[in-house]
């Protein structure tokens, strides 16, 4: 028979994080782990970067216990490992011996989805310590919440690895650029160091044109090139351009796309456009054509490599909060010029990458679907 709990009632203690003063070294550089909900990536990942003594005097989470992020990140969960400390963005949840760990932290995965119509807060919304007692709960006999846990493990195991599988693909692009071209820090091959400027033919802003949810044309925004310089369609506008604007905005395939302001840590997101459909961008991007002595993709690479990345966080100019790097630096950035053929060779290689990330997309997707359908037959909504 399965009742319905609250959350308060299958918690022996709920503890709430808080963070000790940095102004005391004398709190901090112990052996207890802290952390933030920056620092809790899934379920089951809670990586420590800080650590307190015993000074601090902060409550500590027993290990196999339940973290919940009530503040910033609102929503994620994760079943601690190790006896830890935690923010004040986080709850941990003693549970009692009649509760599954891994059982309440999926039907909770399902409950906190609901976290941001009750959260409150002028500046930084959250959920209290009082709704967060109040949530009910589908609580079956310890056998059962087990036999569902069971179940839903093998999904999320799926999950997992199709995860990992992505990032080995993504890695193994990052090691072919080093293996071909060498860190280019060092620039231990030896290659010619020139000038953005010098491998491009043509570099062009995009339209200040407002975007609007219906049009002739897909409208690309800063939003759509991720960090590491790839495309998210997923949240598209649109836009109407006349016959004059369409040769300046629209771009081509093989066409350099740089994020020139953004963020500090986000301005300089660059990925190559390679479809064939039309699609125009907005004037917080910058497109580039490259000319007779690059490929696109290796200019690319070589912008969102880490040696790249440290780059354009050094030449981040601040704008009213935002960073910036206009058309003309762009092109003043140094970069090695590696033989064409060399490149194309690294092209070639991407290509095939992507098209098995293509496929891994498509069974992350029917693992994810799989996994939300065990997960709303067993829980509801």
């Amino acid at each position: 028979m399965t009742k319905t709990v609250s959350l308060g009632e299958i918690c022996v203690k709920i503890i709430s994080g808080g963070t000790p003063s940095t102004e005391k070294p004398e709190f901090w550089g112990g052996n207890i782990p802290w952390i933030t909900s920056a620092d809790i990536k899934d379920h089951y990942t809670a990586k420590a970067r800080k650590f307190l003594t015993e000074k601090a005097g902060v409550d500590i989470l027993p290990a196999g216990n339940i973290l919940v992020v009530t503040r910033v990140g609102l929503g994620k969960l994760v079943v601690n490992q190790q006896p830890l400390a935690f923010s004040q963005d986080l709850q941990g949840l003693i549970l009692k011996p009649n509760v599954d760990r891994n059982y309440l932290v999926y039907v909770l995965s399902q409950r906190v989805k609901r976290f941001k119509e009750i959260s409150r807060g002028a500046t930084i919304k959250g959920v209290t310590r009082d709704d967060l007692v109040k949530i009910k709960l589908p609580l079956p006999s310890l056998a059962r919440q087990r036999q569902i846990a069971a179940i839903l493990d093998r999904a999320d195991a799926l999950r997992q690895k199709d995860r990992q599988l992505l990032e080995y693909y993504e890695q193994l692009a990052q090691s072919t650029f080093l293996n071909l071209f060498g860190d280019p820090m060092n620039n231990e091959k030896g290659w010619e160091r020139v000038k953005i400027r010098d491998l491009v033919r043509e570099v062009k802003y995009g339209t200040s044109k407002p975007a609007e949810d219906k049009g002739s044309f897909p409208y690309l925004r800063m939003n759509n090139i991720t960090y590491e310089g790839h495309w998210n369609f997923t949240d598209l506008k649109y836009i109407n351009l006349t016959k004059a604007e369409e040769p300046k905005y629209l771009l081509q395939k093989g066409d350099l796309v740089f994020n020139r302001t953004n963020s500090k840590e986000l301005v300089g997101k660059t990925a190559v456009y390679q479809l064939d459909d039309q699609m125009a961008i907005a004037g917080y991007l910058i497109r580039s054509r490259v000319n007779e002595k690059a490929i696109p993709e290796y200019i690319s690479a070589y912008l969102n490599s880490k040696h790249g990345k440290a780059t354009l966080r050094g030449m981040c100019k601040n704008i009213i909060g935002m960073a910036n790097i206009n058309a003309q630096e762009l092109q003043e950035i140094d970069i090695l010029q590696p033989p064409l053929l060399l490149q194309q060779h690294f092209a070639t290689i991407i290509e095939r990458i992507e098209r098995q990330k293509a496929v891994v997309r498509q069974q992350m997707a029917a693992s994810e679907a799989l996994f939300q359908r065990l997960l709303q037959d067993s829980f509801g909504d």
